[in-house]
Order: structure tokens, then sequence, then C-alpha cells
């Protein structure tokens, strides 16, 4: 397996909005479309597009959130993850597994509508990162 395309890199923010308008005042960016919700994964997100990916914006859904850890530590938000695509989740997912790295969780579908998985920072030089399925059409 070979390293994909760079899908987006993850953000956790305490407030979108507060967010988009950061992008929009410094890059003049604006959101690929709405933000919405992903109760299953407990977050809320909403994509800004840049000419060779995306930056997807997360904000915690509750407390409970994945997200509201991180935001614990990083209260202003950060960095949270980077997204790789790979033509066939199964095959990446075993092939990961089988080189020793440390899944976290089941595959599950991504904000995208795509299969995802997680891959532990431990195991990627300190950097949670994303496998997400290549999406089908315009992402």
């Amino acid at each position: 397996m070979k390293l994909g395309r760079l899908n987006h890199v993850g953000v956790a923010t305490p407030s979108i909005a507060k967010s988009l308008e950061l992008y929009r005042t410094l890059f003049g960016a604006e959101p690929h479309g709405p933000a919405f919700d992903l109760p299953a994964q407990g977050v809320r997100v909403c994509f800004v597009d840049a000419p060779n990916s995306q930056i997807e914006l997360i904000e915690p859904l509750g407390r409970d959130s994945p997200i509201g850890k991180f935001l614990q530590k990083n209260p202003l938000g950060g960095q949270h993850h980077v997204c790789f695509e790979v033509p066939d989740i199964e095959a990446a997912r075993a092939e990961f597994e089988g080189k020793g790295a440390r899944i976290l969780g089941p595959t599950r579908i991504g904000a995208h509508g795509t299969p995802i998985f997680f891959v532990h920072p431990k195991d990627m030089g300190g950097v949670l990162t994303e496998i997400m399925e290549t999406p089908q059409g315009a992402n």
C-alpha cells in the first residue's frame, strides 16, 4: 500500500462558527456546505475547501464527545488529525493490522459518507491518522 491523497486536516474547535469567521477573515475561505452533526461520533463538522484538500472543523456534540478531551488540553482547539485516502478500506485495515499498527475502534462511516478508521498516534509518529476510502465523485 502506498500513501494516498491527503483528504483533509481535522481541526478541533470549541466553536465552528468562530472558526469559520477566522477562516473567512484571514483566508477569504467559505464553508464547503453547512455544518452537520455526526451523533455516532459525538461531533459536529464543517468542511472548508482549500485548493488541494480540505479543513475539517470538528466541534463536540455534548459532554461525552471524544473531541471534548482534546479541547480540555487545548482550549482554543488545534490540529486533531490528518486523513489519507485509500482505494479499499478493508484491505488497508488488514495491512495496517498485519504490520502491527493499532486501530482505534471499528471501521465506520465518516463525515464524507465513506468508510473510515483511525490509527493510534503512537504508531504514526505522534499523529492521529484517519484512513478513509476514496469517495466516489466529488467530496
